[in-house]
C-alpha cells in the first residue's frame, strides 16, 4: 500500500477537522457564516482526492486548499487564531483564554503597561461592545471602559438598553494601553486582534456593538470611517455587529448622542428588548 506524502496527510486531518467543526457547531464562530452546500460538498471531494492520493498542483498545505475553504484553515486573520499562537484554539472558555495570553509581551506595548486589560462582564452575554484600546483609568484598574467615556457607556447600557452592565460583556481589540492614548498601530492591532476574534467565539453573543473606528475597522477589516458604517447591521463571525460612535467621541459631540441612540434602539430591536415610547429620550 502506497503512503501517503506527509503534507497531504496534514492536509486532510485539517480538512477533517474543519468538517467536524461544521457538524458541532452548525456553521456558527466560522468567517463565511453560510457557506452552501456545494461549498462542503467541494471540502468532502477534496478530502477524497487527498486520501487516494489524487490531489496536485502546488505542494504548500495553503495552495492544496480549494477556494471555498474558510481563512480558518489558512494564515490569515481570523486563521491567526490556530497559525500565529499555536494551542489557541484548544481555550475553551475565557478564563483558559486569559491564562493563554498570560503576562503578554507579544508586541512593543506590554512594558510600557500597568495593567493588560481582557475584558469583563458575562462570558454568555448576548450582547457584547466591542472598543479601541485602554485608556489611563483602564490600566491602571485593569478593566475596560471605567474612565468619563466608560460611564457613559454604563448610562448607555443601564439607562438606555434597562440592563445591567455586568449582563454584557465588555472588552477591547487592545489589550494593553497605548503610550499618550495614541492610535493603535497596525503590529498592535495584529498581534492583540486573535484574543479578541477568540473572545468572541467563546462567548458568542448574538450582537456586538463596534465603538469608534478602530475597533470597526479591525473587526469589519475595512478603511471606511465609522460615519459610513454606523447604523447598518453588519456581520463578524456569523455574528450581527452594529458600529456606533465610541463614548469618548460622544463626550467632545455630545450632539450625536443621538445618532448613537437609533443605533442602540436597532440593537434593542434586535434583541427583543422593548422600546421606550415614542418621543422618549434617554
Amino acid at each position: 500500500m502506497q503512503q501517503m506524502p506527509p503534507d497531504r496527510t496534514l492536509l486532510l486531518a485539517s480538512l477533517r477537522d474543519y468538517l467536524e467543526q461544521l457538524r458541532e457547531e452548525g456553521i456558527d464562530g466560522l468567517p463565511n457564516p453560510n457557506p452552501s452546500s456545494a461549498n462542503t460538498s467541494s471540502l468532502r471531494r477534496e478530502v477524497s482526492k487527498v486520501n487516494s492520493g489524487g490531489s496536485t498542483g502546488p505542494q504548500s498545505l495553503a495552495d492544496q486548499l480549494p477556494a471555498s475553504a474558510p481563512s480558518l484553515l489558512r494564515p490569515s486573520v481570523p486563521g491567526e487564531l490556530f497559525y500565529r499562537y499555536p494551542g489557541l484554539e484548544k481555550t475553551r472558555d475565557l478564563a483558559m483564554l486569559r491564562d493563554f495570553i498570560g503576562s503578554c509581551t507579544r508586541c512593543k506595548l506590554a512594558p510600557q503597561r500597568t495593567n493588560l486589560v481582557f475584558g469583563v462582564g458575562n462570558p454568555k452575554a448576548e450582547l457584547m461592545f466591542v472598543g479601541e484600546a485602554p485608556g489611563a483609568d483602564e490600566d491602571l484598574q485593569g478593566e475596560p471602559f471605567v474612565g468619563r467615556a466608560g460611564q457613559l457607556l454604563t448610562d448607555i447600557i443601564e439607562r438606555g438598553i434597562g440592563i445591567s452592565r455586568r449582563d454584557v460583556y465588555i472588552c477591547n481589540v487592545i489589550k494593553c494601553r497605548p503610550p499618550d492614548n495614541r492610535n493603535p498601530e497596525p503590529d498592535e492591532v495584529s498581534a492583540c486582534e486573535p484574543f479578541l476574534f477568540r473572545q468572541i467565539d467563546l462567548i458568542r453573543p448574538k450582537v456586538i456593538v463596534g465603538l469608534g473606528n478602530f475597533a470597526v475597522q479591525a473587526l469589519l477589516k475595512v478603511k471606511a470611517p465609522i460615519s459610513k458604517l454606523r447604523g447598518k447591521w453588519h456581520e463578524v463571525r456569523g455574528i450581527k455587529m452594529m458600529p456606533t460612535f465610541h463614548p469618548a467621541y460622544l463626550l467632545r459631540n455630545p450632539t450625536d448622542k443621538r445618532l448613537v441612540w437609533a443605533d442602540i434602539q436597532e440593537v434593542m430591536k434586535f434583541l427583543g428588548h422593548p422600546l421606550p415610547p415614542r418621543g422618549t429620550r434617554r
